[in-house]
């Protein structure tokens, strides 16, 4: 069956089909490492975990890259206020990559709690800025730039396209209205390099401007560019990153490559809200997953399975009677299937239904209905089996994982690993886990240790 997604950029639903032909090259922009993640953002990562599985599920070989945002991203989107990594250092009294180092920790132990499976590569934004240097070079050298007295900033006027994701009118746009502006020629140019100025950063670097810092999007452009090419299959985010991120994403690319289009396919997911706004860390009504665990019994799949309640693109409304629903719902899910013999049958009259769902723009709601409606049927048979199945999408964990008898030579290369992780040597740590996978094992790292699945 063909998987069609909706695609941000067209408007429309589009059957999928990868640049090249059993590859897929997929950019997920990741979190800025200066506080928790709430269970909100966790949404835009449900999404990219689903379309992968899915991806794989059609025997496509997908190389996943989510970035991890540790210098660059200002408080304000019209580059100006203090950059949040600096902003958070300053208030915890800690350097800039101690306090990295210690949210992406944290955000890690919900990601792996929800039982999503890694990208391809966890890059971060300040082990590549040579490459983001290089990539402005390359725009300055083709004409899109101009230096300001506090950075480098691209034309967006040279850029035709621009406005073509979010589809916002860039005509009529009052130039230099705002003081704000400074010497901003456009009200949508941005800054590609920020010049450090008198405050004393931890996070700054020479280049051929000056000393200072990258922007916030060109680290997406820099990072995507080296570990996918300059095309991209399927760049995923939050509905709210459209507008400017993804918009500005887009005009560096392309201006830099001259290839169309950067991404093709765009896919986006709704906000999670509370009393009709999305949950955000400046409301602080946020909780993180380890929170919604430890303070509210609510198990982290528990959580995942509520996610799946609404589709990905309509806002989902967390209210506690929603979420209470939920985990009841997973957990009677959880104690029907413990009850079920296996036939050894696998029942393709459903199985069939529940893909029609998932190939139709990642349907979960219908999908699930699916899952509900044979598990309810006396007569169906196969059903362990066609669960299995589904649950290579779900990621649930609804069956028990039975015990392996791991074989020698998969313990030993996760105890090396075990050892690279610990000595921080994260290139290795990530080859020994890529071979794990093809071997058909799934490492997942716990607190001071690992466990093994078979895949």
């Amino acid at each position: 069956m063909a998987l069609k997604l909706y695609n941000t950029l067209t408007r429309k639903k589009e059957t999928f089909k990868p640049i090249k032909k059993g590859k897929v090259g997929m950019y997920t922009c990741g979190p800025t490492v200066y506080w928790f993640a709430h269970v909100g953002a966790f949404r835009n990562f449900i999404l990219a975990d689903l379309i992968k599985r899915t991806l794989n599920y059609h025997k496509l070989k997908v190389n996943h890259i989510i970035n991890i945002t540790d210098v660059g991203h200002l408080t304000s989107d019209a580059d100006e206020g203090e950059d949040k990594m600096e902003n958070a250092a300053k208030k915890e009294g800690k350097t800039a990559k101690e306090v990295s180092e210690f949210y992406f920790k944290e955000f890690y132990k919900d990601f792996q709690k929800l039982n999503l499976i890694d990208p391809t590569t966890w890059p971060k934004a300040t082990e590549h800025i040579k490459e983001q240097i290089d990539l402005i070079k390359k725009l300055e050298k083709k004409g899109y730039t101009y230096q300001t007295s506090d950075g480098i900033y691209f034309d967006t006027s040279k850029f035709k396209d621009y406005g073509k994701l979010s589809k916002k009118k860039v005509e009529g746009l009052e130039e230099g209205k705002r003081i704000a502006m400074k010497e901003k020629k456009h009200k949508t140019d941005f800054a590609l390099w920020k010049f450090s100025d008198n405050n004393k950063r931890q996070q700054e670097w020479m280049s051929p401007w000056g000393k200072g810092f990258p922007g916030w999007h060109i680290e997406c452009s820099a990072m995507s560019s080296k570990y996918l090419g300059e095309q991209i299959d399927i760049h995923t985010g939050g509905e709210d990153l459209i507008p400017i991120h993804h918009e500005n994403e887009i005009a560096q690319s392309e201006s830099a490559s001259g290839k169309k289009p950067f991404s093709r396919f765009w896919v986006h997911s709704a906000f999670l809200t509370i009393s009709g706004g999305k949950m955000s860390k400046s409301k602080g009504e946020i909780k993180t997953v380890t929170e919604l665990e430890k303070e509210d019994g609510i198990p982290p799949l528990a959580y995942k399975y509520f996610t799946y309640s609404a589709h990905y693109r309509k806002p989902l409304s967390w209210n506690q009677d929603a979420i209470q629903s939920a985990v009841n719902g997973y957990k009677r899910l959880k104690e029907i299937i413990k009850t079920l013999k296996d036939d050894k049958k696998t029942n393709k009259a459903y199985l069939s239904k529940f893909e029609e769902r998932i190939n139709d723009d990642l349907d979960m709601p219908g999908a699930m209905a699916i899952l509900w409606t044979m598990l309810r049927d006396q007569k169906a048979e196969g059903k362990i089996a066609t669960i299995k199945e589904m649950d290579k999408i779900l990621g649930l964990n609804l069956l028990k994982q039975k015990e392996h008898d791991i074989p020698k030579e998969i313990k030993a290369l996760a105890d090396e690993r075990h050892n690279a992780r610990k000595e921080k040597n994260w290139k290795k740590s990530d080859e020994i886990r890529i071979n794990l996978e093809e071997k058909g094992w799934r490492i997942r790292d716990n607190e001071d240790d690992y466990s093994l699945e078979k895949v």
